[in-house]
């Protein structure tokens, strides 16, 4: 028991590794460029203020960021999810997988679920005995069940998912902008000493030239370390980007959630406009700022197979059970509330008819 626990004890601290690294590159970025570079190096007055006022406005936005992606605490589902006391009791006691399933149908025919696993069964989670929600899945590494997990980032040591995406996109963001404004600006000073270094090779170096000094290799390593950071994290925050756009998480693309219809990887994409709204909220002056504003509470999502009126549903739940009478497996049809997610007011609704509808991609009304 207790090398279990001082084993655990060992994965947490090695997990924050990666993120003591960051911390330290970026605290010496900082040293290099405010100090070394600005201080030491620039003699232009105007030119040190200009620099020093946009690398500091980068520079807290960046770590505002990423602080709130580190810190802020996964999203996990609801108490509504979990098993009653004697359906939980029932569920253990049974053996065969399909009695386990008729319990778990029935606790989840009130919970706004849509999507099941690939064998149409519900989706429990043994771990945390739990009916996961829509978009839901278990972290190994932070052993909670996460809304809309999107994956476990070791750089940030937390789960990127419903309560942090957006923090998460503006740390790539910012880092970004840092990356390529230090970079940029440090460029023509790296030409210099580099340039300074090769004449001075040669024994032919002006005196009007930069001074020889310590700041030179920290100016040299700070373009190459900005340049490398910038490349790597533009590939990843574009590919992001594209998830926003297509409204899927990095395990969504890999294993597109399965609904009534079958696996359908567009399933939560509502148009490009509506599913940045999703993540970033309403009010467009929150968007660039590490503050909480993405819609929904995360257990459930408008789609654009199953949303509905009531009425429609019942319509459609006729119709597609006496289209596929031999089935026996039942699907909790609770319509989502508009309430809890505004994207959709005003807009057109997709009713769910059969499985070509499914497979239908320019019938969405993308309108505001």
């Amino acid at each position: 028991m207790a090398p279990s626990h001082v084993l655990k004890c060992c994965q947490k601290v090695l997990a924050w590794v990666p993120v003591a690294f960051i911390a330290l590159v970026v605290a010496w970025s900082y040293y290099a460029y405010v100090v070394e570079l600005c201080v030491f190096t620039i003699s232009s007055t105007a030119e040190k203020v200009v620099y020093l006022v946009v690398f500091h406005l980068s520079f807290v936005m960046f770590i505002w960021s990423y602080g709130k992606t580190i810190f802020t605490s996964p999203a996990t589902p609801s108490n509504e999810f979990c098993l009653s006391k004697a359906d939980k009791e029932q569920y253990e006691k049974e053996e065969r997988p399909e009695s386990q399933q008729e319990i778990l149908r029935r606790a989840a025919k009130d919970l706004p679920i849509y999507t099941t696993t690939a064998s149409r069964a519900i989706r429990y989670c043994d771990r945390c005995q739990l009916i996961k929600p829509d978009r839901c899945h278990h972290c190994s590494a932070c052993d909670v069940c996460v809304l809309k997990m999107d994956h476990h980032c070791p750089w940030v040591n937390n789960c990127v998912g419903f309560s942090n995406y957006k923090f998460f996109l503006l740390f790539l963001m910012y880092s970004l902008l840092y990356c390529l404004f230090v970079a940029a600006t440090v460029l023509q000073y790296f030409i210099k000493f580099w340039t300074l270094c090769r004449r001075k090779a040669a024994e032919n170096c002006p005196k009007n030239e930069l001074p020889d000094t310590h700041a030179k290799f920290h100016v040299l390593f700070l373009f190459f370390v900005a340049a490398m950071f910038f490349i790597s994290i533009l590939s990843l925050f574009s590919y992001h980007c594209w998830l926003v756009g297509k409204n899927r998480s990095t395990i969504e693309t890999f294993r597109a959630p399965t609904f009534r219809n079958g696996p359908d990887k567009n399933g939560f994409s509502l148009g490009c406009s509506k599913n940045l709204r999703e993540v970033f909220g309403d009010e467009k002056k929150y968007w660039l700022l590490p503050i909480f504003t993405s819609l929904g509470d995360g257990c459930n999502f408008p789609t654009r197979l199953v949303i509905m009126d009531p009425e429609q549903l019942t319509v459609s739940s006729q119709n597609e059970s006496a289209k596929s009478s031999g089935s026996s497996q039942s699907f909790p049809t609770r319509p989502l509330s508009e309430s809890q997610n505004r994207l959709l007011a005003g807009d057109c609704q997709w009713v769910e008819s059969g499985p070509e509808e499914a497979n239908v991609k320019s019938g969405f009304c993308n309108t505001f």
